[in-house]
């Protein structure tokens, strides 16, 4: 295929992928593996693992951050650039329409019934992505011990970091017990990168303070809305706790990337042009981020020792993923339809090559019906 034709088709894909990847960063993984592993074949499980593996290293929406080094993968700088864009687009003007909503009627619309049948459908997306890594990543018994451990230490409270960075450093660990010759594993420090408060300008002030947390934030969206809080309602006291809240709603119950909550920011602040900065700040460091990893994740991989590595990061992000799968689940399979919804997509995802966005499309209107009929 020429560059051409695979620049045009990096970025098709991600603008569906964009449009239809609800259900946060697990659920987005999942999806990509779907559809640019198993349906279309761009990379192997393996690659995808370390590429996964690998954003998990750096600071920002990590699902993102994913997007972006596939996008790489298939048609270099200009897929790079492309991957991202049109992942984070189509919920960037999701999320502005209905801040306008919210700016001009005080509300926004419910998306419950939508949700009650697309988040089974996508969590049974989730777990046949679960079934088909977990062959790739848990190589032995002896990594189903560490991936078990991974998710017994998440599930008890145990900050994501700390598994992911715990399950990377006991692999090396364990690889030290088992060779008498010395080496020095790599090390990878996290990325910060520190800007002193702006005071030029509200929107300047407002693009540097998304740029700061986009290059500085690792963890989940509790972790954003803490972030966003400090310095949203009480540093600069541009919005209240109720709007910070309705902001991070909007960004859970729509497609994409939950860092759009800042576009929702940015159009509360200063209308069109806020949203527009606020969503270039808060991403802008991913791709600046992997467009650095682009160049040392293969070296990862050449070298005995981060290889061993990167293997046990592998197995923890996996771990992290099934953790934060069971929870979701906890809260979205409630009744006998969502169970059957789940199920449904479950099986067609092992008796079919269908595209993930039928699955999407099929749990909205179950939903949707079962929403008019009162059972949703």
């Amino acid at each position: 295929m020429s560059e051409p034709s695979r620049t045009r088709e990096v970025a098709l894909v991600f603008l569906r992928l964009g449009t239809i990847a609800f259900g946060g960063p697990v659920a987005h993984t999942a999806m990509m593996r779907e559809e640019l592993v198993r349906r279309r074949g761009w990379v192997s499980d393996e690659r995808f693992v370390d590429l996964m593996g690998a954003t998990n290293l750096i600071p920002g929406p990590n699902s993102t951050e994913l997007a972006i080094h596939l996008g790489h993968d298939r048609a270099r700088g200009r897929g790079l650039v492309l991957a991202g864009l049109c992942f984070i687009l189509p919920a960037a003007l999701i999320v502005t329409g209905l801040a306008w909503a919210y700016v001009e009627y005080g509300d926004t619309p419910s998306a419950e019934w939508l949700l009650h049948g697309v988040v089974p459908a996508v969590l049974g997306i989730v777990a046949w992505a679960l079934v088909g890594l977990l062959r790739t990543v848990v190589k032995g018994a002896w990594w189903g011990v560490l991936a078990g451990a991974a998710l017994a230490a998440y599930l008890l409270g145990v900050n994501e970091l700390v598994v992911l960075f715990g399950g990377a450093t006991v692999a090396g660990l364990a690889r030290l017990a088992t060779r008498t010759r010395g080496s020095h594993p790599a090390l990878l420090a996290p990325l910060a990168v520190l800007f002193p408060d702006p005071t030029a300008g509200q929107l300047g002030q407002l693009f540097l303070t998304m740029l700061k947390i986009g290059s500085v934030l690792y963890g989940s969206g509790y972790v954003l809305l803490a972030f966003l809080e400090g310095d949203f309602v009480d540093r600069l006291g541009w919005v209240t706790h109720q709007q910070l809240l309705d902001a991070i709603s909007i960004g859970q119950v729509t497609p994409g990337p939950l860092f759009t909550t800042a576009t929702f920011l940015g159009y509360l602040v200063a209308g069109l042009p806020g949203a527009f900065l606020a969503t270039v700040g808060i991403f802008l460091p991913s791709f600046v981020f992997v467009g650095l990893l682009t160049r040392i994740t293969d070296k990862l991989r050449s070298s005995p020792w981060t290889a061993t590595m990167l293997d046990g990061l592998n197995v923890a992000a996996l771990a992290l993923m099934a953790g934060v799968s069971w929870q979701l689940a906890q809260h979205a399979i409630v009744d006998g339809w969502t169970v059957a919804i789940f199920v449904t997509a479950l099986l067609l995802m092992w008796r079919t090559s269908l595209n993930s966005a039928w699955y999407v499309a099929g749990g909205a209107v179950a939903g949707i019906v079962l929403g008019l009929l009162g059972w949703a």
